[in-house]
C-alpha cells in the first residue's frame, strides 16, 4: 500500500517514542527518539526549516517511516539505543567497539569462598569487584590474592567433598590451607576472605606493614629464603598500589570521557576512575554519521556505551554539555540504581585530567586510524560484504564444520565459530564420529550437525526450566549462518538436519574449483560468484582454513594415541601397570614371546592366572599343563 506522507504526519501521536526512517529499499536509515513524536517527526518534512546538509540528504531518501510509542522519554532512549545497535542505520553515529570488561568475583555465599575472574556481574549472592580494563591484570591480581591470603582455587564442593581427595599442590607450596581436608576452620578461612576483600577494595596499607614486619623477622632469624619470599610479595603489592595512585584525593567513581574527530573517524578515550584510583583506560572507534558535530557524537557514544556496560559510575566527566544531558542522567540513574551526574570540568585537577584524556584520544586517532580501519575492514567490513552478497542482515555468529579422516580411520568433525568476523575459540568444539563406519563424509557431517543442535536444544530446554533464559551453555547459542566446506551436497545434508529439528538457519556452501580452491558460494539453490580480492572472500578463506586446521589437529592427536597403542592392551587382565612391568622386564616383544609362565609369574605386578593368559596370547591360545 502506498505511503501517504501527509496523511501519516497527521496521524502521529502526541506521546514520547521512537521513529524509524526507511528508504525505498525498506532499509532503516535513521533511528531517533522524541519526547513528542508529532512535533519531532514533522520537523523533518516542514518547508522553510533550517536543516543541516546531513538531514537534507536523509530526508530526500525517506520513503516511509514508522513510530513506536512508549510511556516515557527514558524508555524511548533505551529503545533508541537498542534499535541503533540492531539495525546500524546509515545516518546514525555508531559505536563500533563491543568490549566487555572483567570482574573479580568472591563467592561469599559458599562456606569456603573462592576468588575468580568473571566476565560479567550477575545478580547473585557473590561479591563483585570491577569492572577492570585488562583481563591480564585481573588474573595477576587474583594470583597475588591467592598467594597472600592462601585462598583455595579448586572447584571442590565444600564441605561435602571434605577428605575425599588428597590436598593439591597449592597446599604443599604453602598457597592454600587445605579446607578440602578440614585443616582450617570456616571461621579462620572467613577471616582470610575478609582480609582479601579489604585488599581487593584497595586497602593495601595493613598488608604492606604486615609483610614488611614478617620480612624483617625472617631476616633477623637468618631465614633468608623466607625473607626473600616476603620481599617478593611486598614488591608485588607495592607495584599494584603504585599503579592505582592518582593525584586527587576523592574516593568517587567516575569516567572521564574525551573525543578526537577527523573526518568520518572519531576516537573516544575513557579513563576509568574507581574510588579515586585510575584503574585503566580504553579507547573506542566511532563511525561518524555525515554532518554530526562533536557534541552529537559524544552524546550518541554515551547513550550506546552505557546501554551495554554493566557498571555505571556516579559521575561522568565530559568536555561539553550534552543537549539531552538531563534525560540521559535520569536514565543512567534509574539503570544503575544510584544518582549519576554529567559534569563539564572547567578548572583545576579535574580539568587537567580531561585535557589529558583529549590528548590521548588525539594521539590514538593519528597513530591507529589506519590500523583500526584495516582491522574493521577485515572483520565487520567483511561480514557486511557477505551480508550484501547473500542478501542477509544481522550476521553476528557464523559456524563452520569440517570432517577429517584417513580411509575412514578415526573420523572426526570440527566446529569453529566466528563472531563479528573474529574467531571465538572458546566456542570451538570437536566431535569423534560414533555412528558412522568408514569414509562417509556426508553421513559424518549429518552426525556432527545432529549432535551439535541436539545438545543446543537440550541446553536451552534445561535453562528454560530453571528460569535462566539469559544464560547460555557451550551449545546454546545458535549461529546466524552455517558455513559448509563443500557445495550442494554438504548444504543439502545441513538443511535436512535443520528441517528435521525445525530450525530456521541459513546454510551456505563453499564451492571449489578443480584446484580445490573456493570459486563461489552455494546459497539457496544457486551458485554466487565472489570476488577473490574482496574482504568477504578473505574471511571465508580464513574460516575454511581454521575449520580444516582444527579438524586435522584433532585427528592427528587421535592417530598419535592409536599408534602408541600397545599390543599388550589387547590382553585380558593386563592394564597400564602390568604393561609397563612386562616391557621393563623383557624389553622387546620377541623376548616376551619366549618367556615361560614361570618367568611371567615372577614379576611382582603379575599373578599366575594372568601369566598363563599372557603366555596363551603369544602361543595361539596354547597353555602348558601345570
Amino acid at each position: 500500500m502506498e505511503f501517504n506522507l501527509q496523511e501519516e504526519l497527521k496521524k502521529l501521536p502526541d506521546r514520547p517514542g521512537v521513529y524509524l526512517m526507511h528508504d525505498a529499499s525498506d532499509r532503516i536509515i535513521y533511528v531517533g527518539k522524541a519526547v513528542v513524536l508529532k512535533n519531532r517527526v514533522r520537523q523533518y518534512f516542514q518547508k522553510g526549516t533550517n536543516k543541516s546538509p546531513k538531514v537534507q540528504r536523509m530526508v530526500s531518501q525517506i520513503a516511509w517511516f514508522e513510530t513506536i510509542v512508549v510511556d516515557s522519554e527514558a524508555e524511548a532512549l533505551v529503545l533508541e539505543c537498542n534499535l541503533i545497535k540492531e539495525h546500524r542505520p546509515k545516518y546514525n553515529t555508531m559505536l563500533k567497539d563491543d568490549k566487555g570488561y572483567p570482574y573479580i568475583r568472591v563467592t561469599v555465599e559458599e562456606e569456603f569462598p573462592r576468588i575468580m575472574l568473571a566476565r560479567r556481574a550477575k545478580r547473585d549472592a557473590s561479591k563483585y569487584y570491577g569492572p577492570f580494563v585488562s583481563a591480564g591484570a585481573v588474573r595477576d591480581t587474583i594470583r597475588l590474592t591467592h598467594r597472600l591470603f592462601r585462598i583455595r582455587d579448586c572447584n571442590r564442593k565444600l564441605p561435602e567433598d571434605t577428605g575425599k581427595e588428597r590436598p593439591c599442590l597449592n597446599y604443599h607450596i604453602h598457597q592454600c590451607d587445605a579446607p578440602c581436608q578440614g585443616w582450617i576452620t570456616p571461621e579462620a578461612y572467613a577471616e582470610s576472605i575478609r582480609k582479601a576483600q579489604s585488599f581487593l577494595g584497595g586497602n593495601y596499607e595493613p598488608l604492606l606493614k604486615q609483610l614488611e614486619e614478617k620480612m624483617l623477622e625472617a631476616a633477623e632469624a637468618l631465614d633468608f629464603e623466607t625473607a626473600a619470599s616476603y620481599r617478593e610479595l611486598l614488591f608485588s603489592v607495592r607495584k599494584m598500589d603504585e599503579q592505582q595512585k592518582m593525584t586527587e584525593n576523592t574516593r568517587d567513581n567516575r569516567d572521564v570521557i574525551a573525543l578526537a574527530v577527523e573526518g568520518a573517524d572519531a576516537i573516544v578515550q575513557v579513563f576509568f576512575v574507581r574510588e579515586g584510583k585510575l584503574i585503566g583506560r580504553d579507547h573506542f572507534h566511532v563511525q561518524v554519521a555525515e554532518g554530526d558535530g562533536k557534541v552529537q557524537i559524544l552524546q550518541d557514544f554515551v547513550k550506546q556505551f552505557y546501554a551495554g556496560t554493566p557498571f555505571i559510575p556516579g559521575e561522568l566527566f565530559l568536555p561539553d554539555v550534552l543537549p539531552e544531558g538531563e534525560s540521559i542522567a535520569a536514565w543512567l540513574s534509574a539503570k544503575s540504581g544510584h544518582k549519576v551526574t554529567l559534569t563539564v570540568p572547567r578548572r583545576g585537577e579535574k580539568h587537567r585530567l580531561m585535557e589529558l584524556a583529549e590528548q590521548n584520544a588525539g594521539l590514538i586517532l593519528s597513530r591507529d586510524r589506519e590500523r583500526v580501519k584495516r582491522e574493521e575492514a577485515r572483520t565487520l567490513g567483511a561480514v557486511r560484504q557477505l551480508e550484501d552478497l547473500l542478501g542477509l542482515a544481522g550476521l553476528v555468529r557464523m559456524e563452520a564444520f569440517d570432517i577429517s579422516n584417513i580411509s575412514g580411520f578415526e573420523s572426526v568433525g570440527s566446529m569453529v565459530v566466528y563472531e563479528k568476523g573474529k574467531p571465538k575459540r572458546s566456542d570451538y568444539r570437536k566431535f569423534k564420529i560414533k555412528w558412522v563406519q568408514g569414509p562417509n563424509d556426508y553421513a559424518s557431517m549429518e552426525e556432527v550437525l545432529t549432535r551439535r543442535f541436539s545438545h543446543g536444544l537440550e541446553e536451552q530446554r534445561i535453562l528454560r526450566e530453571r528460569g535462566m533464559e539469559d544464560e547460555y551453555g557451550s551449545f546454546t547459542r545458535f549461529p546466524d549462518l552455517l558455513l559448509m566446506d563443500g557445495g550442494r551436497g554438504q548444504v543439502n545434508v545441513a538443511e535436512e538436519v535443520l528441517a528435521r529439528m525445525r530450525l530456521s538457519i541459513p546454510v551456505c556452501g563453499m564451492v571449489k574449483d578443480d584446484n580445490h580452491r573456493t570459486r563461489g558460494l552455494y546459497f539457496r539453490n544457486q551458485e554466487l560468484p565472489i570476488d577473490r580480492h574482496s574482504e568477504a572472500f578473505q574471511l571465508i578463506t580464513r574460516i575454511q582454513d581454521e575449520a580444516h586446521r582444527f579438524a586435522i589437529e584433532y585427528h592427528r592427536s587421535l592417530r598419535g594415541k592409536a599408534q602408541v597403542h600397545s599390543i599388550l592392551d589387547d590382553i585380558d587382565g593386563v592394564g597400564p601397570a602390568r604393561r609397563k612391568a612386562l616391557m621393563r622386564e623383557f624389553q622387546t616383544l620377541d623376548a616376551l614371546r619366549e618367556a615361560s609362565v614361570d618367568d611371567l609369574a615372577r614379576i611382582p605386578e603379575m599373578n599366575r592366572p594372568v601369566a598363563r593368559t599372557v603366555y596363551a596370547f603369544f602361543h595361539d591360545g596354547e597353555i602348558p599343563e601345570e
